[in-house]
């Protein structure tokens, strides 16, 4: 066996063990290529966009169908020079065509190599040896194999697109269609009647508890991005989180307390941050960060038109600016981070519009 077999062999296994680690053991930045492969794909797909200027926006949303298919490229390519390298030092040997002379160039055995990992026996190209039609063999299997897992992966990815999907416009539903957390609040209790509240939020748990293992399981659906941001994770997190936060420091606690200590609320506010915090460790996630002082004028607008939607629906209240501020440093940062990573800017995310007048609750 020559070093430049070895070479091909040690490729080959490489990008099985890559296929291996990103389709069956489906854990979030385990694959060895493919996580690499995806973000320069998305850098480069995020820079053409930006020279699009306006219309970049809707183009991006084309970065995920095109994540896909260069991974598909990518895997089929490295098992092919692999596969190449392997054969290339038997070609008219082992390997012969079966009429004429056998070339003995790469590029004839990249030929040899793909018509192996698909058909057996290599189209016009066939092993004379027990050896390569050993070879032969195993890469028709490995084609076989890697075209079955690719293909139930991306049914895999899809169907986990479809569901995340459901589940933003179920939430943006719940708010009225106007992506504020307190108009969901207001409407999960109609003249402060929470009664069905705890049953109605214990409906989104399993959904968002589903969203937030897709994502862990099928890196791929961070690349997924549509035009309108109520299909966002970084909107679909925000309302939720700051749905939990309002129902902590904005309702009346004693007159509420099976909503406020309800475990919905808590698995809510728990699995929108995990999910949050699994995007923000796993992809090249941004940094907006804005000043103190402007954020602490916005958190004070934003909890103030709050605390007037609630009031419009006769909810009674006994407003903690001071616990609400505390409370949404600790998952505001994550949104910052993970939505414009994908384009989307905090106007887009958080959709309550304060309004001046507004009165600022001490």
């Amino acid at each position: 066996m020559t070093f430049e077999q070895i070479v091909g062999a040690g490729l080959m296994l490489l990008f099985l063990a890559d296929v291996f680690l990103t389709v069956l053991y489906a854990r979030a930045g385990t694959g060895l290529l493919a996580p690499r492969w995806n973000r320069l794909i998305w850098a480069l797909v995020k820079g053409l966009v930006g020279l699009l200027g306006r219309r970049g926006s809707a183009a991006l949303s084309f970065a995920g169908p095109i994540i896909v298919i260069a991974l598909i490229a990518f895997w089929a390519l490295g098992l092919t020079v692999g596969a190449a390298l392997v054969i290339r030092p038997d070609l008219g040997t082992a390997i012969r065509t079966s009429s004429g002379g056998t070339p003995t160039d790469f590029v004839t055995a990249l030929l040899v190599a793909g018509n192996s990992l698909s058909i057996v026996g290599g189209g016009d190209y066939s092993p004379h040896t027990s050896g390569m039609r050993i070879l032969f063999l195993l890469n028709s299997l490995i084609g076989a194999s890697v075209l079955s897992l690719v293909l139930s992966y991306l049914v895999q990815v899809y169907s986990a697109l479809r569901e995340r999907n459901a589940l933003a416009l179920t939430v943006d539903l719940m708010t009225g269609g106007t992506g504020d957390a307190a108009e969901m609040l207001a409407r999960l209790g109609p003249g402060g009647d929470f009664t069905s509240a705890t049953s109605e939020l214990g409906n989104l748990v399993r959904p968002l508890a589903m969203t937030k293992e897709a994502h862990h399981f099928y890196p791929l659906l961070f690349y997924f991005r549509f035009t309108d941001p109520l299909y966002s994770v970084s909107r679909l997190s925000f309302i939720l989180l700051d749905l939990t936060t309002l129902i902590d420091t904005a309702l009346d606690r004693q007159k509420h307390s099976v909503l406020v200590r309800s475990a919905p609320v808590d698995a809510l506010r728990r699995c929108a941050r995990l999910l949050l915090a699994t995007l923000d460790q796993h992809f090249p996630t941004g940094n907006e960060t804005p000043t103190d002082a402007a954020q602490a004028w916005d958190l004070d607008r934003s909890y103030a038109a709050a605390m007037e939607v609630l009031r419009r629906a006769s909810v009674e209240t006994n407003p903690n600016q001071e616990r609400y501020a505390d409370q949404r440093s600790l998952w505001e940062p994550l949104v910052r981070r993970v939505g414009p990573t994908l384009g989307y800017g905090m106007t887009e995310i958080e959709c309550r519009r304060p309004q001046d007048e507004a009165v600022i609750y001490p």
